[in-house]
């Protein structure tokens, strides 16, 4: 009896030396796959829009697919955007978005003030400005030269156009709309001086008569109206630099059977249901800007309180690839002839009515 008494114990002292070897043996690594075996945080990126909203078909909604396109080629983590209706919503929109963000993209110059005072408060997240600069040492801004790209449309327009009038739709005020405006009627100007005259400004604040400011980027009624005025002062090519405003642009040019030119985006692709109305678009390449960006970023070589300006030289505007067929070839011929000028230096479109109102017609060829 003693003797099983002996054995019993000695088993259970057995038992609890594993149970403590156990405890303190460290587990077997998993398998290696080269590198940390951690799991690497994955670079988040969210998109805060201007007033034209995510789905305008045109410059905020480029800068989602390129946000998206990085989710699938680059494994980042594409953040919901955040709409702003008004004005004073972009500052606690950045906040919202930087809170949870690595990088957040502000598209639109209107936010410039507001994505300023969000950096300042948030030092250790990183920002991306679309059409305006900010020097703060988290911020890269990026600008285009919209009057390049604009130059080439106003060139085809002027091909293209029956009736000799040509118009024009901005959304609000500003340098980067009055950019496009310059150097669309510097092309129309350079292929024919009299169709130009309607659109020529009468000074520096002034636009021309066929050149309508309706002061909004997501009211397509506005933009609608505006478009109907001109169609029915004879005008039959219509190009809008204004956000979503464009589809009432379009809408209206499907009513009364005209054709308008597209911005941003390739909007006969992103706009499908005008495409037989749009002559062609000037493509502004956001999405690229903001890919490329992300691409940076998670390389670890984000440039920080940098301005970059991206033009035609940088491949970074022009028209976009889907061309009507109602264009002539000589129109797009001509362009891209206009194309090679500007690289080369020989024509520099002017970027403001100052500059338009100095700029003297050159022969394209």
């Amino acid at each position: 009896m003693k003797k099983k008494r002996i054995l019993s114990m000695l088993a259970a002292a057995a038992v609890i030396t594993t149970l403590f070897a156990g405890c303190g043996a460290k587990e077997n690594p998993a398998p290696s796959t080269g590198g940390d075996s951690k799991p690497a945080t994955k670079v988040k990126v969210g998109l805060v829009t201007d007033q034209g909203g995510v789905n305008d078909g045109s410059f905020n909604q480029s800068a989602r697919e390129g946000i998206e396109k990085a989710a699938k080629e680059l494994s980042i983590e594409a953040l919901n955007p955040i709409e702003s209706k008004q004005q004073d919503a972009y500052e606690p929109n950045l906040k919202t978005m930087s809170s949870t963000a690595d990088l957040t993209v502000g598209c639109g110059f209107m936010m410039q003030q507001a994505i300023d005072n969000v950096s300042k408060q948030a030092t250790d997240k990183k920002f991306l400005l679309v059409d305006a600069v900010v020097a703060n040492p988290n911020i890269l801004s990026v600008t285009f030269k919209e009057h390049e790209g604009s130059f080439l449309a106003g060139v085809a327009a002027a091909k293209t156009t029956k009736t000799g009038k040509i118009g024009f739709i901005g959304g609000k005020e500003g340098d980067v709309i009055n950019r496009f405006e310059s150097g669309f009627v510097a092309g129309v100007a350079s292929v024919n001086k009299d169709m130009a005259k309607a659109l020529m400004p009468k000074d520096d604040k002034t636009p021309g008569p066929n050149a309508i400011y309706v002061d909004s980027f997501d009211d397509q009624g506005k933009g609608y109206e505006a478009a109907k005025t001109l169609y029915n002062s004879g005008v039959d090519v219509i190009f809008h630099a204004a956000g979503g405003v464009g589809l009432g642009v379009f809408k209206a040019a499907k009513e009364m059977n005209k054709y308008a030119i597209g911005v941003d985006s390739d909007q006969a692709v992103t706009a499908p249901g005008y495409k037989d109305q749009i002559l062609f678009s000037m493509e502004k390449k956001v999405g690229v800007a903001a890919y490329n960006t992300i691409k940076d970023l998670q390389a670890g070589k984000f440039d920080g309180g940098k301005h970059i300006e991206l033009g035609i030289k940088e491949d970074a505007v022009g028209l976009a690839p889907t061309i009507n067929p109602v264009v002539p070839k000589e129109a797009t011929d001509l362009a891209n002839k206009a194309k090679d000028m500007i690289k080369a230096g020989t024509i520099v479109v002017p970027g403001t009515r100052a500059d338009l109102l100095k700029f003297t017609p050159v022969e394209i060829k």
